[in-house]
């Protein structure tokens, strides 16, 4: 989707990018204590997709129970009958779910953890854990008081565990979606109302853009976090964009257009962290430092008749294409020249970086189903596509792009696992490139000049039961930092190759 610093300084995995600060970045080097580990450890066996825990958007991510796990569940009269076909380790909790549903309540509590460990390369060998915890309540208006159309929702995260990308890897293709400075955060707080028949509805509140935008179902199997919040608005944007970890205050308005053509608008806070950077609650609440206008348009094809199961029901292929543009209006740093017109390499220099009023990018997702074994069966094949570009004068980053194909139920009686092969590629901004040459130039000694970086994915979910899903994962990283050490950039980085499994849990 993001190691996110929370003081402001851009980061690895949710890199934020100050737009008149150089691109360095601050690790976070704590460790967590043997007691922590212990006990996330002793939680993390198990649960949904990740992206299913940050993005309820995705359905393919988070595959159906087959009907018999349901009708175990419907029947259960003790709490503990059926633990392991229910839908959720705790069950009714108690008492406490059904008691929330009786006013139109639902709660939601999952737990990610991974262990992901580097062999070779990067800044230094080692394994690092790390862990999420996501908790979320929506109330549903109708049930509640009435009100038709209306949805709530208020989630948090409690963030935990050291950083591979930052401490050991040092990649610009950072190695998991979940990786965050610890913080336990409110995360989203919004309302969305429909209209029109549910043709047309309205969010309002602090939202995460990770959750609709730039989206694809496919891509969220994968573990590295440029297969969520791509790369592009990570390093481009100011604090990395309202994205997990993060979100910022806007408005959203989406309309069905016409029954395969959806329509998305939506502004926001320039900067979600703003000028408190060190707030760590998510309670900034920052609308005093510019704005970010974000559009995409969706085509859907061939998708599933309201009530089917998705990827069933009929011979033709689903998939979805999208296209979008977003604009922010803050000020941006020139990656290269100063105020002068001179290079930022040039001893002469002020060391003040010209400006450029305001940022964009256009981009294009593809997600498309290929191949299905039957015509209601589990098992196909699907690809997905993601491409972006912007200015390469006031960005770190000029175009991002990945591609991939997903096989859903590999194997006979696993019907719900996913088998994945992905490649995400970085593009090093013109500007950012040049001044790595005049560095080289005026300073006549090694220096490590920044061009691309290629990360190659291969991972395997497996779902144990409804409320767990285990996923061993391995990438390896080309031209590691984009051909420049970020500790000494007059080192050498060699590439990157790290092997983990994620464990995620459904309470």
């Amino acid at each position: 989707m993001k190691l996110a610093q929370l003081n402001g300084l851009r980061a690895k995995a949710r890199p934020f990018c100050d737009s008149s600060a150089a691109t360095g970045a601050t690790h976070r080097t704590r460790l967590p204590s043997m007691r922590r580990v212990a006990l996330c450890t002793a939680f993390a066996w198990a649960s949904l997709d990740v992206h299913s825990a940050l993005a309820e958007a995705n359905p393919d991510a988070n595959p159906e129970a087959p009907e018999a796990d349901l009708t175990i569940q419907a029947t259960q009269t003790n709490p503990w009958t059926g633990l392991w076909n229910r839908q959720q380790l705790l069950g009714d909790m108690g008492g406490l779910r059904p008691w929330l549903g009786k006013y139109g309540m639902t709660f939601t509590l999952t737990e990610t953890s991974e262990v992901l460990a580097n062999l070779r390369g990067g800044l230094e060998r080692g394994a690092d854990y790390d862990g999420l915890t996501t908790a979320t309540l929506q109330m549903d208006t109708q049930k509640a008081f009435g009100l038709p159309g209306g949805l709530f929702n208020v989630s948090a995260l409690q963030i935990h565990g050291a950083n591979l990308s930052a401490n050991k890897l040092g990649t610009l293709n950072t190695a998991s979606g979940i990786e965050a400075d610890d913080a336990t955060r409110l995360w989203e707080l919004w309302y969305q109302q429909s209209f029109l028949n549910k043709r047309v509805d309205v969010k309002i509140g602090q939202q995460s853009l990770d959750q609709e935008f730039i989206t694809s179902t496919y891509a969220a199997l994968f573990l590295n976090t440029m297969f969520g919040w791509p790369a592009l608005p990570s390093y481009d944007l100011p604090s990395g964009g309202p994205a997990y970890p993060l979100a910022g205050l806007g408005v959203r308005v989406r309309g069905q257009l016409t029954p395969s053509l959806t329509a998305l608008a939506g502004v926001y806070s320039g900067d979600p962290l703003g000028n408190d950077p060190n707030n760590r609650s998510g309670t900034n609440f920052n609308l005093h430092n510019g704005a970010l206008w974000i559009g995409e348009l969706q085509y859907a094809i061939n998708q599933p008749a309201e009530g089917d199961m998705a990827g069933t029901g009929g011979g033709a292929l689903p998939g979805t294409y999208k296209l979008g543009v977003w604009y922010n209006t803050n000020a941006f740093a020139d990656q290269r020249y100063d105020n002068m017109g001179l290079s930022l390499a040039n001893p002469g220099s002020t060391g003040i970086a010209a400006n450029h009023r305001g940022n964009y990018s256009f981009y294009a997702v593809a997600d498309q189903m290929v191949w299905r074994h039957e015509p209601d069966g589990p098992r196909s094949l699907g690809v997905f596509a993601r491409v972006m570009g912007a200015p390469g004068d006031r960005n770190l980053v000029s175009v991002a792009a990945n591609l991939g194909v997903v096989l859903k139920a590999p194997f006979k009686g696993r019907d719900n696992d996913s088998a994945g092969l992905a490649l995400t590629y970085i593009k090093i901004g013109s500007h950012v490139n040049g001044l790595d040459q005049d560095f080289l130039a005026f300073n006549g000694s090694p220096y490590g000049v920044r061009t691309s970086e290629t990360a190659l994915e291969a991972t395997y979910q497996y779902q144990v039961n409804p409320w767990w899903q285990v996923q061993a994962d391995a990438q390896y990283t080309f031209n590691a930092g984009a051909g420049q050490n970020p500790t000494d950039p007059t080192q050498p980085l060699r590439n990157t190759f790290v092997v983990g499994v994620r464990t995620i849990i459904n309470f």
